[in-house]
């Protein structure tokens, strides 16, 4: 039982680990995306047992039979904004988010690289056109548009939805202004989640270890068993 206990234990760490790194190569991958929001995840132990002598009765303490990823937590704190001189290019100063209309709905979003489509239309880089304040689209004039005329929103739980989009419960303008010209650099720190690569992948080597010196014990038991017999 101990050592079914053992390989269980392992094999929960490994598992939790590959959630991390996951969430860590993303990160990664998205170092140099606008508006960008870094993760974390968190880990922490399933079903705590306690042992006691089976002989006494005294305590012995407690051990953890696994471990699982509690959650994956998202930064959504303001970044300083870069200037790119781009005149479709928008950052917001402060909090809020950029509203878009999606084939699933409204969405919002930090990344503010937008770009025209045929209609003369200010849109995502996915073709998603950007709302004003009244929920309307936003036409540019002269290929340019006034930073005043997009719409900020505060959301209430907001959570990520793929391509630099979020869902959440909208909650009025927000405080944040629109700059033009200019993008909010990203929220993942390369040289941070790097570290945090390197860590876990010390831990999951560690599990993989635990598994190995397991199996060798296991199967020197069952040749010795198999000797006796």
């Amino acid at each position: 039982m101990q050592m079914d206990r053992g390989l269980y234990i392992a094999a929960s760490g490994m598992l939790a680990e590959q959630i991390r790194q996951d969430q860590i190569a993303n990160d990664l991958a998205n170092a140099s995306t606008p508006g960008y929001k870094g993760d974390r995840t968190a880990q922490r132990s399933f079903g705590d047992l306690l042992l006691a002598n089976s002989a006494t009765g005294a305590a012995v303490g407690r051990q953890s039979t696994a471990v699982q990823v509690d959650a994956i937590e998202t930064d959504f704190t303001p970044r300083p904004a870069r200037e790119t001189g781009e005149a479709l290019d928008f950052a917001i100063t402060g909090e809020g988010f950029f509203a878009v209309q999606t084939a699933q709905g409204v969405r919002y979003t930090r990344n503010g690289q937008f770009a025209l489509d045929p209609q003369g239309r200010l849109v995502t880089a996915q073709g998603d056109p950007v709302l004003d304040a009244a929920g309307r689209t936003i036409a540019a004039v002269d290929g340019k548009v006034d930073p005043r005329r997009l719409g900020v929103v505060a959301l209430t739980d907001p959570r990520k939805d793929g391509d630099s989009l979020v869902t959440g419960t909208p909650a009025g303008a927000a405080a944040g202004a629109v700059r033009s010209g200019a993008l909010e650099s990203s929220g993942a720190d390369a040289a941070r989640a790097m570290v945090d690569m390197i860590a876990s992948m010390r831990a999951f080597e560690a599990g993989q270890k635990v598994i190995q010196a397991i199996d060798d014990t296991l199967g020197q038991a069952a040749a010795k068993v198999g000797l006796t017999q």
